[in-house]
């Protein structure tokens, strides 16, 4: 028995039909408030079409295209649930890239970049174990990587350990890419 288009499915059926584990809808749910079943009695979800056509669209912007949760979280919040659903439909919204040119612009992005960069490797002498010692806090606790740009009083510094000058617009940079670094770590060990 097929049911209509328009027909509300269950959590089994949209797992089959997205080739996702029952948990990981569950737990998109609780990452993504846009996604709403409906729950009756048991605690038995019906996705409406709708949530199931956002979840397409998350897993493709996840799975094909690359995206954290984050990122995700961050295209809904500015472009809304049409522009997630429209990936769930195959439809690639106004402005927005198929994932081939997307990782072919990638490539060509990255070349440019690595011709840029300086090696720093052979201009810096090596350090050794009693320099890196010394720039350790007197207390023995280790503050994290923004914890040791403060000084005594609290007060961020002008300068990092380097002496490179750290904004609040740097810090918050930092913040933001740790926290994307720790996401990739939570999906690599999720692939363990």
């Amino acid at each position: 028995m097929t049911k209509s288009p328009d027909a509300f499915r269950t959590i089994s059926e949209v797992s089959d039909e997205l080739d996702l584990p029952q948990h990981v809808l569950r737990f998109w749910e609780t990452r993504f408030a846009q996604i709403k079943p409906l729950k009756r009695g048991g605690g038995r979800r019906y996705y409406r079409p709708d949530d199931v056509d956002l979840l397409r669209g998350i897993r493709h912007l996840l799975y094909d295209d690359g995206y954290t949760i984050r990122g995700v979280q961050r295209l809904m919040k500015e472009n809304g649930n049409k522009y997630v659903i429209a990936f769930g439909r195959g439809e690639y919204p106004e402005g927005a890239v198929p994932a081939e040119s997307a990782q072919a612009r990638g490539q060509a992005e990255e070349t440019v970049y690595e011709e840029q960069m300086p090696n720093i490797g052979s201009t810096q002498s090596a350090v050794t174990v009693e320099e890196l010692t010394q720039r350790l806090p007197d207390d023995g606790k280790s503050k994290g990587l923004l914890g040791r740009l403060r000084n005594k009083n609290g007060q961020s510094s002008a300068n990092g350990a380097d002496g490179i000058e750290i904004n609040d617009e740097d810090r918050r940079h930092l913040q933001a890419t740790l926290y994307e670094l720790l996401e990739c770590k939570r999906l690599l060990d999720q692939v363990r």
